[in-house]
């Protein structure tokens, strides 16, 4: 197994993208190796899903490239073993993760343009992020967020408790929000943060901002799960 990326790995062992491929050529008693080469265009450890969308990329293309034929079933069986996000990028869109995540409900689609992604440059563990968390109540308003496709009823749990460790997410959003962001929150466990724009002048006009204070941003939208 020989896996090529435009980043250095700290342990090939421990990337996710090598774990998986080696359980399944293993599971599948597979005699054939594999070439997997890695573009990776994000932050690492970003809070953007980039390691478990790279697995579930994985599990889709070893199907394909050793003819595994293996079902939907099967393939989500595997991706939940190595993570709670994994199950979500087998198929994308607009979905409801249940269970720790890996239970995926499907919705319909949600088209929404001119968002812009912003990482300050600093990397935040998952394990730090959900220890920071106090425990709340439940929080309905994705109910709303998907009747009334208001980005104003979006959240984030773990924000709260990652401005407190990290000011400067904190401020960041408020700056976005302050500067004609509809709504601006953390993405996964960040340190990476979401706004919502109005138009793509707005988005632009963040960008800029940040381009000049060195942040690594992006502006993005939406993408419906794939039909293949």
């Amino acid at each position: 197994m020989k896996i090529l990326a435009n980043i250095d790995f700290v342990s090939l062992e421990k990337n996710l993208i090598y774990k998986v491929a080696i359980f399944i050529q293993k599971k599948y008693n597979v005699l054939n190796g594999a070439k997997i080469e890695l573009q990776k265009n994000i932050p690492i450890a970003a809070g953007l899903g980039g390691g478990s969308s790279n697995a579930a990329q994985t599990i889709l293309a070893l199907n394909v490239i050793w003819k595994l034929n293996l079902s939907t079933i099967e393939m989500n069986s595997i991706a939940a073993r190595f993570g709670s996000d994994i199950n979500f990028f087998l198929s994308g869109g607009t979905a409801i993760g249940e269970g720790r995540g890996e239970e995926i409900k499907r919705l319909d689609d949600l088209e929404i343009e001119n968002i812009l992604l912003v990482n300050p440059g600093f990397e935040i563990s998952s394990k730090e992020a959900y220890e920071a968390v106090n425990v709340v109540k439940p929080n309905s308003n994705w109910k709303e967020f998907l009747r009334n496709k208001d980005v104003n009823f979006c959240f984030n749990k773990l924000e709260e408790g990652i401005i407190r460790l990290y000011p400067k997410i904190g401020k960041t959003l408020n700056f976005m929000q302050e500067n004609g962001a509809m709504k601006a929150m953390l993405s996964g466990s960040g340190a990476t943060m979401i706004g919502f724009c109005p138009d793509r002048a707005t988005a632009e006009n963040l960008s800029e901002y940040f381009t000049r204070k060195k942040y690594w941003n992006c502006i993005t939208k939406t993408i419906k799960r794939s039909t293949k």
